[in-house]
């Protein structure tokens, strides 16, 4: 074994010699001890869910067409969803070339799509409550131009926002009366997105879910929770939300996941996000899991709370040119496409040009480890994963 001595010298050639990395780690034990606590509660929560579901190896196997012969495990990971987030229901479907039942997500923004749509109908009003949604939700909601292609204001549903406060967080205050009487539902995004500040914490979004409530109980509380899961020790059905969805190419797929999107919450909410997945009266017992994806899912799931706990920075570059190149740090770290250069451009969904580093084996799945930024002011890069933290030693 070699001796703590020897163990610091090959860290810091590991890193290239950089001792600010080594003084870093050092520097961040109480940090990193507060993960691994929060590590270990949520591993606990999963570990239940998983018992109470009794998930089996029979679970794994895969079904074609329209899944009626599918051996118990998509409702046996449903459950355990709907356990571990603290909700009546819960649908986790992956993507599906299967043209007869797609009763499939394949991104968060579809998933919460489905979710709005369930929820809204012509006359109704959206509040987002926490600012500007993230960019790909705009031609959604029509906030940005959808070419006439079914955005939710094409179907007569109006749209407001409840801008944030000047700390960056949720504006009580306006919040106090924004309810109004077309007001159907409330949109909270938990996740930063592409704006400098903080998350939303599951009590700031309880105690607005109440505020909300006071105006008008008959109002739905849906939560945006992509890249919200597992980041603390509760989730917001918890306190009171009535509809989250994420994806599992993020947090509760543990990086493992090859695709896929869940939505949980109350079980009326649910069934009618089942339905603008699939079509009314198919529920959700149906759809096909072909191959080994069963497997993935479950494993995922479970790996979901450390692979967490590896992630989550951002960092303001105030330059085009360092937030260029810092994504290029990024590629040249990554076990995949290390060889390739990231270019800045545009993608569907986002309003500005963006650049991508993510040297990832399943495309898109942002926690193996990656980083992306708008190409826009401040020139903010948001970093996540890394399946340990050593690999953004490595990139620094």
């Amino acid at each position: 074994m070699s001796s703590p001595r020897r163990a610091d010298y090959f860290t810091m050639k590991l890193f290239g010699g950089p001792v600010l990395v080594v003084k870093a780690v050092d520097s961040l034990h109480s940090e990193f001890r507060a993960v691994d606590n929060l590590v270990v509660c949520n591993t606990n929560r999963v570990l239940k869910a998983f018992q109470n579901a009794r998930v089996g190896s029979h679970h794994f196997g895969g079904c074609t067409g329209y899944g009626h012969d599918e051996a118990g495990g998509r409702g046996a990971l449903d459950q355990a969803f709907a356990k571990i987030f603290g909700a009546e229901s819960a649908i986790v479907r992956h993507r599906s070339y299967n043209i007869l039942i797609c009763q499939q997500f394949f991104s968060d923004t579809h998933a919460i799509t489905c979710a709005l749509f369930a929820l809204l109908r012509t006359g109704d009003e959206l509040l987002a409550v926490a600012g500007a949604p993230y960019d790909t939700l705009e031609e959604v909601l029509g906030k940005r131009e959808s070419g006439g292609l079914g955005s939710l204001q094409d179907f007569g549903v109006k749209y407001r926002e409840v801008p944030l406060a000047e700390d960056g967080g949720l504006d009580w205050n306006a919040l106090m009366s924004a309810v109004k009487p077309k007001t159907k539902c409330a949109l909270i995004q938990r996740s930063c997105g592409y704006s400098w500040r903080r998350s939303l914490s599951v009590n700031e979004i309880g105690r607005a879910i109440k505020i909300i409530k006071k105006q008008k109980p008959s109002c739905s509380v849906m939560v945006d929770n992509c890249y919200g899961e597992f980041v603390e020790s509760i989730e917001p059905p918890m306190v009171g939300a009535d509809l989250i969805a994420g994806s599992l190419i993020k947090n509760p797929g543990g990086t493992i996941a090859p695709c896929g999107g869940y939505i949980a919450g109350k079980k009326k909410c649910v069934e009618a996000a089942a339905a603008r997945l699939s079509a009314p009266g198919l529920g959700v017992d149906c759809g096909s899991t072909p191959g080994d994806i069963m497997r993935a899912f479950f494993q995922g799931l479970f790996l979901s709370s450390q692979m967490v706990g590896e992630a989550i920075k951002a960092i303001q570059l105030g330059s085009h040119e360092r937030l260029l190149a810092f994504c290029e740090a990024v590629q040249r770290s990554s076990p995949v496409g290390s060889y390739t250069k990231p270019v800045a451009g545009a993608t569907p969904g986002y309003a500005s040009e963006v650049i991508f580093a993510d040297g990832t084996f399943i495309d898109g799945s942002t926690s193996e480890l990656s980083c992306d930024g708008p190409l826009r002011e401040p020139f903010t890069v948001f970093c996540q994963g890394g399946t340990h933290w050593t690999q953004w030693g490595l990139v620094l």
